[in-house]
């Protein structure tokens, strides 16, 4: 028979959010225990891009009091995590040359000395640029950080060990995984692409599927992001450029498919022309947790004490602090700094 454990808060879900929330809420002093069907940082969070796309104009409106001010907290963010796994988890790049009207027309038209500064391998030709004042982040080093840093905080966090089943049980919610069962005060749903299904589920979030591939060039040569409508370059300073993204609604299909790698190099190369391509080709896929109106579901479920979390689509990454901070004061009754009523899992309930 499996033991059952109790805790203030657990959690569903040990991507970048789920993780998060639970750091955040042992910062508090609450017991967490975060459980995870495979493993933690696995799927849509180490296989983003990584940027801190604040301006990225294809961002509902709706989402810009979110992003300015999980962009305000990221230093804080990684300080900590930093700090309890004695890891590092650097910024890697800090300017964005943006194609088209950034979404709070920030940008700064740019110059041709300007962008042989940052970016001398770039072939403009054909494009619109504005600078952004925007970060990224190497996913990699959160997935190697993050859980580390929750465990250092005091947090659980269950691997292999998916939901099975969840009822109210003794003022609070009795959550059964394949490991063991778990008596908790309050449960989140934070399992991003799989939110929707039972028996977490309840909202509409469907897999929205994103082939990733990376080339290579000399770091000088290109130094910050490079984002257009049709593909992004976002550089790691080891030689490393990560390419992105195609958008597939194809359920739950995570193979890689070579007419998607090829599409993305031929684009990449037509930015950036002297990268090189690796042999073996370096390309993978993630699957997105994507919405009916493209933004995330914060608030309270249907069900007593349960929580959702999810719904980040392509800002899994750049959400992650605000998010941690606002469920945060949500679920413990305190206001939250940002408004979540746009976020409310209330606008589906007729779905």
């Amino acid at each position: 028979m499996n033991r059952t454990d109790v805790v203030d808060v657990a959690i569903a879900g040990a991507g970048i959010i789920g993780l998060s929330l639970a750091l955040e809420l042992r910062q508090r002093g609450l017991s967490v225990t975060v459980m995870e069907r495979g493993q933690a940082m696995s799927s849509a969070s180490w296989a983003a891009g990584g940027m801190l796309a604040v301006n990225d104009p294809q961002n509902p409106a709706e989402l810009m009091p979110l992003c300015v001010r999980s962009w305000e907290l990221y230093p804080s963010y990684l300080e900590i995590i930093e700090s309890l796994s004695s890891l590092p988890v650097p910024i890697r790049t800090r300017r964005t040359l943006q194609e088209g009207e950034p979404a709070s027309k920030s940008g700064q038209d740019t110059t041709a000395t300007e962008i042989a500064q940052l970016a001398p391998g770039l072939n403009p030709a054909g494009h619109s640029f504005v600078w952004l004042e925007e970060g990224s982040v190497d996913p990699n080093d959160l997935r190697a950080a993050l859980p580390a840093a929750l465990l250092a905080a005091g947090g659980t966090l269950l691997e292999s060990a998916e939901v099975l089943g969840i009822e109210s049980a003794d003022g609070g919610v009795r959550v059964q995984t394949e490991r063991e069962n778990i008596l908790a005060g309050t449960f989140v749903n934070c399992c991003g692409a799989w939110a929707g299904g039972e028996p977490c589920g309840g909202v509409p979030v469907e897999p929205i599927k994103g082939h990733m591939v990376n080339v290579r060039c000399a770091p000088d040569r290109l130094r910050c992001v490079v984002r257009t409508p049709g593909v992004y370059l976002v550089p790691r300073g080891d030689g490393r450029v990560t390419v992105g993204a195609t958008l597939e609604h194809v359920g739950f299909d995570e193979g890689v498919r070579e007419a998607q790698v090829s599409g993305l190099l031929e684009a990449a190369l037509r930015l950036l022309p002297e990268a090189t391509i690796p042999s073996p080709i370096d390309a993978w896929t993630g699957l997105r947790p994507g919405t009916p109106d493209g933004l995330p579901i914060l608030g309270p479920a249907q069900r007593a004490n349960c929580w959702h979390a999810t719904g980040h689509y392509r800002d899994g990454i750049l959400l992650a602090p605000v998010t941690a901070r606002v469920m945060a004061q949500a679920m413990l009754g305190e206001t939250p700094e940002v408004s979540l009523a746009a976020f409310s899992p209330s606008r589906f309930r007729s779905w």
